[in-house]
C-alpha cells in the first residue's frame, strides 16, 4: 500500500469547469507509521532511510535510554526510561509503550517531556518535569 502525499484533488477557481489529471510523482510518495517503542532490553533499535536528495534519516524502531536536561540547572544526563506514562498525541500509545514528541515518559531521574521526534532523529531528548527525591 503507498502513501499518497499530494494535494491534487483542490478545487480550482477561475471559471475553470474540469479537473485536469496529474501524474502521481515519486516525491509525492510518504511512508506508513511505524513507531518508536520502549525496548525491553537494554538494546535500542536504529534504521537508516535514505530519503529525498540522498539525504539519510535515522528512524528509532526501539529505545531504552533518552537524554533528559533539567532546566533548573541547566545540565543534561543520560537516563533510562522505565515507563511510558501519558501520551497527549494519543492515549493508545501510552498503553502500547509508543514514544511520539510530547509524550511524558517516567526516568531515573524523574517525570520528563519528550521534547524531539524519535522517529525523526532517531533520539529522545526529554525535559524533567519533577524530580525524584533521594
Amino acid at each position: 500500500m503507498g502513501v499518497y502525499q499530494w494535494r491534487d484533488h483542490k478545487k480550482f477557481t477561475g471559471g475553470k469547469r474540469n479537473w485536469y489529471y496529474k501524474v502521481k510523482r515519486k516525491y509525492a510518495h510518504g511512508r506508513l507509521f511505524v513507531p518508536a517503542i520502549l525496548s525491553e532490553e537494554d538494546t535500542e533499535k536504529k534504521e537508516l532511510i535514505r530519503v529525498r536528495g540522498g539525504n539519510y534519516k535515522v528512524r528509532a524502531r526501539k529505545v531504552r535510554y533518552a537524554v533528559v536536561s533539567n532546566p533548573k540547572t541547566g545540565e543534561s544526563k543520560k537516563a533510562k526510561i522505565i515507563a511510558v506514562v501519558e501520551t497527549p498525541a494519543n492515549r493508545e500509545y501510552a498503553r502500547r509503550h509508543i514514544i511520539v514528541k510530547g509524550t511524558i515518559i517516567e526516568t531515573e531521574i524523574g517525570k520528563a517531556r519528550v521534547t524531539s521526534r524519535p522517529g525523526q532523529d532517531g533520539i529522545v531528548n526529554a525535559i524533567l518535569i519533577e524530580e525524584v527525591k533521594q
